[in-house]
């Protein structure tokens, strides 16, 4: 008897032997047909040793009830006298509510948990058809598949087999269910089956022999006529057979489904018939399959219907498997696939997601398939569908390190384990680790984790996770390096060969000079080659995700040749995690920044410091150029200090342009193309104009010390005057000076005039530093007036002599070097002129016009591409700027927001004013902003200007790389600019040469 408030000694032993709630399960062991067992010893132990023993207890209790006085009898005498029933029953119901529910509907499929015979240790297809046998209709198969599936669930459970043996049992019942599930479609339709041969050929976790305990089963169906018979009639009642099929193992009956039938990757997909002849497998395969498709075909194998054309079949498909490696578009989809499959995964699930999550299972078979697709054409061994035994022959062909596939053979192991409990418990089809406290702890158990087995989980979790996520990309580079290394007695080397099929299949194009960098530097026992070979495993991978991955090694090459012996540099890469990613971005995506690194590599440092890639803002520039020109002690000296910090700024918002274009591992890519081009105007426009500034004192200096006879401004015009710079673009200007108080005019006038001589000259000196080229072309007279002139004289001149298209350049004119008042003053003069009071008139605005179809017509390069022409093609920047500049000299006198130099502020201010609707703004906006990137990416890419998309294929795709598009979609690059310049130019007709001002 038990004392009120105390806990009964059986309460006490169900927490001892771990139930959670031993109230309730107290109650269940007095469930009077339990009485037999009750008190045995055995059954608390059997019960504690389970996944979950308040689950195992309640399962067992409805069995139990189940029965009938007879066989209850039997099956208690056997539980406490048979172990190994006792520990697979009770093991499988601890572990799943679903097959418990089976149980408790059929209480005597317990008999198929007796039998402990050799045979029924290891099954195969043969013994799972025989349990199958006797299944005529879909719901007796359902019955029998659940019955062989307790069995399977017992084993793995008890330990019997492991991961890799329960996964190929569970295959091996998936074809002897379809084997099944055909002779009743079969049966069904006998004419149907007497045209045709169809055969069945697994795909995916089944054709690999991995299944999982709930799957998609993926299918393909081919078939030919019977006998020689007509093809059409063959094919359709194939089609209906193969339809039956599926509906049988896929719908749902009063005993649920057995598993979807998925025929999707078939040729065309849903799209595609159903069943094809072998020929027109071939010929699909032949002309139009994609990488993934042949990827897929690894794991192809005839599991049902006519054996020999099954296995014609495979062997037909099998050489295009192995020469995938050899297409052209192969390297791009390899790059396109080894990228994780995360985006269309709710952000919330994504850590917990088993297959898919970074570090997930489809990291460790994507990279195993993938390196098969590469090696598997000249080595046969390789040729396996299952994704341990590939991973082991890659290993002892020496294509992965063994260190490393042991590794993530352990980790595949552990996540699969959890994959299979996580689905045994309800049968369902899921890839998410839950987050009940509960399910961890039964999933913890399952494993064999029993002391604090959630906190045990998901730390092994983790562990392993951790472990497929920091090997997924060194499993393709490690092996390079081992090809150029000194190896340990006994490694298996990557052969030269293989190193270069790899190389090729990463967008190598000159492996042998890759591997000739790859041994220059890694090869020594230099602490320098220890550290390089730790870093050239991720570099390599991030270089093969860009556009020109032999440049980037080589580049990187280059600057460690320059920096290697500098102990912050390697030190930088190897602990500043962005620090490497970020070269290596820099490094692949073009040539100017590479170029700008290398005449000063350690502006390397930029890449590992935080803030290092926010440009420097003018005051802070302005002022460094200054105090670096006054240290010199001649002006060639001060300039070419000038020059260099402008060489480093422009390293800086270049590599900031790259890594916010392409984005890196732990930072997403910006979203806001504007935002770039605001960023790269600003900073390049910035640069320059402290650059002129260092080169003004520096000229100044050199002749009249401290002070010029004469006041003197530099005022920027055009993409100066309007901060939206390109990397390649002139500095235009306009020279204005004023005699100071006493001095000549004459004599004032040559001192302008020489300080402006040697500015340009300065500027322009051979030296490494990139040249900044100033153009004064605008100023009055053209290039055939004075290069600068006094305020007075630009007064008198644009009284009398201007024209309607200096008022309009005269729109971007704004102060940027020298004397803040001349500047201010001048500004004041030429307002009334690019902003007239009420607007141009008739006349100005036909000239304005005039002069701009005159333009299209005759400065349009020959044989230029006017639909690809940034700048002066159709619904390029000219067609735009030249829109927002007619509003602004149209309106700027009567709306404020309109008098600025810069075109996107004065579009968004006509927006704001109601003279371009909402709709057309966006469109000149994105039109502006996409050709502008376009030609920051052609400088970036080529290193010299240019106002068209590069002909080069290689350039071509690093520019649409630049601007957000994958490997393979230059296409879709240049119709979706065709697509949108198209738009622009519409809005341009209706707004410029429309009525609409």
């Amino acid at each position: 008897m038990t004392v009120p408030g105390r806990r009964s000694s059986t309460f006490t032993r169900l927490l001892r032997h771990g139930f959670t709630d031993p109230s309730a399960s107290e109650r269940l062991l007095e469930t009077p047909e339990l009485a037999p067992v009750r008190s045995d010893p055995v059954l608390l132990d059997a019960l504690g040793a389970t996944a979950d023993p308040d689950l195992a207890l309640l399962g067992l209790v409805r069995i139990v009830e189940a029965q009938d006085a007879d066989e209850r009898r039997a099956l208690l005498d056997t539980l406490v006298t048979a172990k190994p029933l006792r520990d697979r029953l009770l093991g499988v119901l601890g572990a799943s509510e679903a097959l418990g529910d089976h149980l408790a509907r059929h209480p005597r499929d317990w008999h198929a948990l007796v039998t402990y015979e050799a045979a029924d240790l290891h099954p195969g297809v043969a013994e799972f058809e025989r349990g199958l046998a006797e299944a005529t209709d879909p719901v007796a198969l359902r019955v029998a598949y659940r019955r062989c599936l307790l069995a399977i669930a017992a084993r793995d459970v008890c330990g019997t087999i492991d991961m890799a043996e329960t996964a190929a049992e569970l295959a091996d019942l998936a074809t002897a269910t379809l084997r099944a599930a055909l002779a009743i479609a079969r049966t069904a339709a006998p004419e149907d089956a007497a045209q045709c041969r169809l055969a069945v050929i697994a795909m995916g976790k089944c054709g690999g022999h991995e299944l999982n305990y709930v799957s998609d089963v993926d299918v393909i169906f081919v078939a030919e006529p019977a006998d020689g018979g007509d093809e059409g009639k063959a094919m359709r009642a194939a089609s209906r057979l193969a339809a039956h099929l599926m509906r049988i193992c896929s719908e749902t009956t009063v005993e649920g489904v057995i598993w979807p039938v998925d025929a999707n990757l078939r040729p065309e997909g849903r799209n595609g018939p159903l069943v094809r002849t072998l020929s027109s497998h071939l010929a699909y395969y032949q002309r139009w399959a994609k990488t993934w498709e042949f990827q897929a075909l690894l794991k192809a194998r005839p599991v049902a219907g006519d054996p020999e054309l099954g296995q014609d079949y495979v062997e037909a498909v099998s050489p295009l498997v192995w020469q995938a490696a050899e297409r052209d578009n192969f390297v791009a989809d390899v790059q396109k696939m080894r990228r994780r499959v995360v985006d269309n995964i709710p952000a919330a699930q994504v850590e917990r997601e088993l297959k898919l999550g970074p570090g997930g299972l489809r990291d460790v078979e994507f990279a195993v398939q993938l390196l098969q697709l590469v090696h598997g054409r000249s080595d046969a061994t390789l040729h396996s569908g299952t994704t341990l035994d590939a991973l082991a022959a890659l290993a002892a062909g020496g294509y992965v390190g063994r260190a490393d596939a042991a590794q993530l053979d352990e980790a595949y192991r552990f996540l699969r384990a959890m994959e299979h409990r996580i689905q045994l418990y309800r049968l369902r089809r899921t890839h998410l680790v839950p987050e009940d406290e509960a399910d961890l702890r039964r999933l913890g158990r399952s494993l064999g984790l029993r002391t604090e087995p959630v906190v045990s989980l998901n730390k092994e979790w983790k562990r392993h996770a951790s472990v497929v996520r920091r090997l997924h990309e060194k499993l393709f580079y490690r092996p390079l390096l081992d090809a150029v290394a000194q190896l340990a007695p006994g490694e298996t080397r990557l052969s030269a060969r293989a190193a270069a099929h790899r190389l090729e299949a990463l967008g190598y194009a000159d492996p042998a000079a890759a591997l000739r960098h790859l041994e220059a530097l890694s090869s020594g026992v230099s602490r320098k080659a220890a550290i390089q070979r730790t870093l050239l495993p991720v570099l390599l991978g991030w270089f093969a995700d860009s556009a020109d991955p032999d440049a980037g090694l080589l580049g990187f090459r280059k600057v460690s040749d320059a920096l290697g012996k500098t102990p912050w540099y390697l030190r930088l890469l190897r602990d500043e995690g962005a620090a490497a990613e970020n070269l290596a971005r820099v490094l692949s995506a073009g040539r100017l920044a590479p170029d700008l690194l290398l005449r000063a590599p350690e502006a390397v440092a930029i890449l590992g410091d935080p803030d290092g890639l926010v440009p420097r803002g003018r005051d802070h520039l302005e002022q460094e150029v200054l105090a670096a020109v006054g240290r010199a002690e001649t002006a060639e000296g001060a300039v070419a200090a000038a020059r260099g910090v402008r060489r480093r700024e422009l390293f800086r918002t270049s590599a900031g342009d790259l890594i916010g274009s392409y984005g890196t591992e732990d930072s997403p890519a910006e979203e806001d193309p504007g935002a770039l081009v605001d960023r790269v105007g600003k900073a390049v426009t910035d640069l320059n104009a402290a650059t002129i500034a260092g080169a003004l004192r520096a000229a100044v200096r050199a002749e009249w010390g401290d002070t010029l006879p004469t006041r003197f401004a530099v005022i920027g015009m055009g993409r100066f005057g309007g901060h939206e710079l390109s990397y390649g673009s002139d500095a235009d200007v306009l020279f204005v000076h004023e005699p100071r108080e006493g001095v000549d005019e004459q004599e004032a006038a040559r001192a302008a005039g020489r300080v402006v001589a040697e500015m340009r000259r300065l500027l322009q000196l051979p030296t490494a530093d990139p040249p900044l080229l100033i153009d004064a072309d605008l100023r009055p007279e053209g290039k055939s007036g004075p290069m600068v002139r006094t305020l007075k004289s630009y007064e008198a001149y644009y009284r009398r002599w201007s024209l309607v298209w200096e008022s309009q350049a005269l729109l971007r004119a704004q102060v940027m070097a020298g004397d803040a008042d001349l500047g201010a003053r001048f500004i004041e003069l030429i307002d009334p002129l690019r902003y007239p009071v009420e607007g141009l008139g008739d006349d100005a605005v036909r000239e304005i016009r005039r002069l701009k179809a005159r333009m299209e017509s005759e400065r349009m390069p020959r044989g230029a591409d006017p639909t690809l022409h940034t700048k002066l093609g159709r619904g390029g920047l000219s067609d735009v700027e030249w829109t927002v500049q007619l509003l602004q000299m149209q309106h700027g006198w009567d709306e404020p927001g309109l008098r600025t130099t810069r075109t996107r502020q004065a579009l968004a201010a006509a927006h704001a004013a109601g003279l371009v609707d909402t709709e057309d703004a966006s469109i000149l906006d994105e039109a502006w902003v996409l050709a502008t990137r376009v030609r920051n990416g052609v400088m970036l890419v080529r290193g010299r200007a240019g106002d068209t998309f590069p002909s080069d294929g290689r350039e071509l795709a690093a520019v649409g790389r630049y601007l957000g598009y994958e490997p393979g979609h230059v296409g879709d690059m240049l119709e979706d600019y065709r697509r949108l310049t198209r738009r622009a130019r519409a809005v341009v007709e209706e707004l410029f040469y429309g009525a609409h001002l």
